[in-house]
């Protein structure tokens, strides 16, 4: 890892081309479903994998919630619980649980309410602890977000934060390594909100500790498009490190991102609008398979696309599905979508 000293502009020409995990090397650029509870949404693995999808992200603080890291590990870790064969990335949890009501952050790390009135914490060393049982190939550290529209001293105070956090979730990684435990790729998370100042302090910090990848933390998206301090990150990084846009889920922003370096990606985006009916194309456009105007078209909702859904039903059973309510609807509108990402990627690979 480049030392503070050494970062320059990046180019997405000498971002990496793969990551090596344990479970596989994964080509880059990525996009990875969220599986937050263990599960891509009606989805079995053998969809996933039909769909072009080589690995997943999870959700660390909403599993320790339900069924437990301890029970997961139990099971012989998160792949044999779910039944997937390729890399697992886990997300700590901190954006998640500063959203929930009655969460509570301290220089040591967060508590949100658990299972009854016992509540659960993250501290760099538990989340560490947890994703080590869940088997994870790719591990983010506990990062400090916070809202959109915290002042300079807030965002300045996350970054203390996240960097505190991070060098802790290191050297717990390391105790693990010491112990003769299987480690994974460690990505820190970089804060700073809109001051490109306190981006530039996080970046030199982390790379200064040292990490297998970054991830851009925060809200990716502003006023609808891809907020600059993305871009920011992308150039204040050195190239040889892999960068992951936490959140960034539309075509037309995955793209954008991945010409300026970013080579993972994960959002909940084309999952959640295919149960809502909605099918994208390949130019970024949707379309309502609700919409009466395909309940007799024999055709594939969207022309051309090589998908298990387009291939092997016409629109009009699609639609009919959705207007029964069946969860088969669900399932193929699902795996249109996450084909069409598989292929968006594919094409960004090329074009970067």
């Amino acid at each position: 890892m480049s030392s503070p000293a050494t970062i320059v502009g990046s180019s997405a020409e000498a971002r990496p081309g793969r990551l090596v995990t344990a479970h596989g090397a994964l080509r880059l650029p990525a996009f990875l479903p969220d599986a937050t509870r263990g599960v891509v949404r009606t989805l079995a693995p053998n969809d996933l994998t039909a769909a072009g999808v080589e690995a997943l992200m999870v959700n660390c603080l909403h599993l320790a919630r339900a069924p437990g890291t301890q029970t997961i590990a139990r099971a012989g870790g998160l792949h044999a619980f779910m039944g997937w064969r390729g890399p697992l990335a886990a997300d700590s949890g901190g954006f998640q649980a500063l959203s929930m009501a009655g969460a509570r952050v301290t220089d040591r790390g967060l508590s949100v309410a658990g299972a009854g009135a016992a509540r659960l914490h993250l501290t760099p060393e538990r989340t560490v602890r947890r994703q080590l049982r869940l088997g994870a190939d790719i591990a983010f550290c506990l990062d400090h977000c916070p809202r959109p529209a915290a002042d300079y001293a807030a965002h300045r105070q996350s970054v203390r934060r996240t960097v505190l956090w991070a060098a802790a979730c290191r050297t717990e990684l390391a105790r693990a390594g010491e112990s003769g435990a299987a480690v994974p790729l460690l990505f820190a998370v970089v804060q700073g909100g809109p001051h490109r100042d306190l981006r530039a302090g996080c970046v030199e910090e982390l790379l200064a500790i040292g990490f297998d990848g970054l991830g851009f933390g925060g809200w990716p998206i502003a006023g609808g498009r891809l907020d600059d301090m993305v871009h920011a990150v992308a150039e204040l990084a050195p190239a040889e490190v892999p960068l992951h846009g936490l959140g960034i889920g539309s075509l037309g922003a995955l793209r954008e991102a991945a010409a300026a370096g970013y080579r993972l990606f994960d959002c909940v985006l084309p999952t959640r609008d295919a149960r809502h009916g909605r099918l994208y194309a390949d130019d970024g456009r949707s379309v309502s398979i609700r919409d009466e105007r395909f309940a007799r078209r024999r055709e594939p909702a969207v022309d051309g696309c090589d998908c298990t859904a387009c291939r092997a039903f016409p629109a009009a059973y699609l639609h009919h599905l959705f207007r029964i309510g069946d969860a088969l609807g669900h399932r193929l509108a699902s795996i249109h979508n996450l084909r069409v990402y598989s292929r968006a990627v594919g094409a960004a690979g090329v074009a970067v």
